[in-house]
């Protein structure tokens, strides 16, 4: 009995949560010229879909789904620049329950400028300044060109395939930069940012990659005008880098493949790898590498010139399970630590010296872990 009461009060939840649902469909076209803006304003919330033609028209086509859809209003607006979409509610509804979806093409050289209360927005084959935000949902970007300033309340980005300089920005979700040329900044507030086959524009001089993460993994397939990236939790891996590297994360491995310029790189709890290559008499090349936890190893060009300043800590019952292990001759020194562990003393192992004239400082830091310096 309790099992068909149960059934027939879903039938009747299903019954009721389509009663009144409704669709609409609004279709616009305008005749604009190449180079002029689209401006979106859905405070109703919509999903967006934009996509780049070789027709000098907008064509806009509006789809409404839900049992609230009568409330809402749809306005357009055409002036001499632009052409203007906006959406509200005009119920009395504390809330409303829709589900609506705007589909528009336009010239594929024209500017956009869109802001929706939530729902995914995807832009392709567009050449402009493209500004705007979602404050829920995923933002997919391709073949577009020009500059960017987009960002998510929460949601993931990818934007694949493009020439653009700008900004890419979520509160809650990952990004994946691949196949860019342009000087683009990545940042999420919690999830991984993945940089692949990203080149900086060649009109500029060319700017540092910039990502950031509050929680999640950091990779980067070339950085040829340096990188800074930090994550509040989660490994950081890059391929390539040139001119110079700053790396943090909050706990996770830092690997670095080829480095051809400084470094600064610091982990509260993971191992650092490290690969310097290029002329080791070219440029500035000061390495800086810190671990609060685990191993740390360094490989440097034949010839370069360098001085040491190494440091290990640990705990005094661990005495002789880590080491400053070098191709290169520095010399060691054990003494008690200034820093005490709550439980047991601790010791520090120094390690110093200078190699072909001493020009770069190679100073590294860990606890509880080896020092290991390869000459190549």
């Amino acid at each position: 009995m309790r099992n068909n009461l149960l059934n027939l009060f879903v039938i009747l939840f299903i019954a009721i949560s389509f009663v009144g649902a409704q669709e609409r469909t609004i279709n616009k076209e305008f005749d604009v010229k190449p180079g002029q803006k689209l401006v979106l304003d859905f405070e109703t919330g919509m999903s967006i879909d934009i996509k780049g033609w070789d027709k000098n028209v907008v064509k806009a086509e509006i789809y409404l789904d839900g049992r609230d859809v009568e409330d809402i209003e749809i306005e357009f607006d055409q002036s001499s620049n632009k052409v203007a979409i906006f959406s509200e509610y005009v119920g009395r509804r504390e809330n409303y329950r829709d589900r609506s979806e705007a589909h528009i093409m336009v010239p594929k050289k024209f500017d956009v400028d869109l802001s929706t209360a939530g729902g995914g927005v995807t832009i392709e084959n567009v050449d402009g300044t493209i500004e705007g935000q979602t404050m829920g949902g995923s933002l997919n970007l391709s073949k577009l060109a020009g500059y960017l300033d987009l960002q998510t309340m929460g949601g993931s980005v990818d934007l694949y395939d493009s020439k653009v300089d700008g900004k890419v920005h979520t509160m809650g979700g990952s990004v994946d930069v691949e196949n860019v040329e342009g000087d683009v900044s990545a940042s999420s507030m919690g999830g991984s940012v993945r940089h692949k086959n990203v080149k900086s524009s060649s009109k500029s001089i060319g700017e540092e990659v910039d990502i950031s993460t509050m929680g999640g993994s950091i990779d980067v397939d070339e950085a040829l005008h340096g990188a800074n990236v930090k994550t509040m939790g989660g490994r950081i891996n890059v391929n390539k880098v040139h001119k110079f590297l700053k790396a943090e994360t909050m706990g996770g491995d830092i690997r670095v493949k080829e480095l051809d310029g400084w470094v600064k790189a610091k982990t509260m709890g993971g191992d650092i790898y490290v690969k310097m290559v290029g002329n080791p008499n070219e440029n500035k090349k000061d390495v800086t590498l810190i671990s609060m936890s685990g191993d740390i190893e360094l490989l440097v060009p034949k010839g370069m010139s360098m001085r040491f300043d190494l440091e290990i800590i640990y705990d005094e019952d661990d005495d002789g399970d880590y080491n400053i292990i070098s191709d290169l001759p520095i010399e060691k020194e054990v003494e008690e630590s200034r820093r005490r562990s709550r439980w047991n003393d601790t010791l520090t192992m120094y390690g110093t010296g200078e190699v072909n004239g001493g020009k770069n400082l190679v100073r590294i830091k860990t606890v509880n872990g080896d020092i290991i310096i390869k000459e190549l």
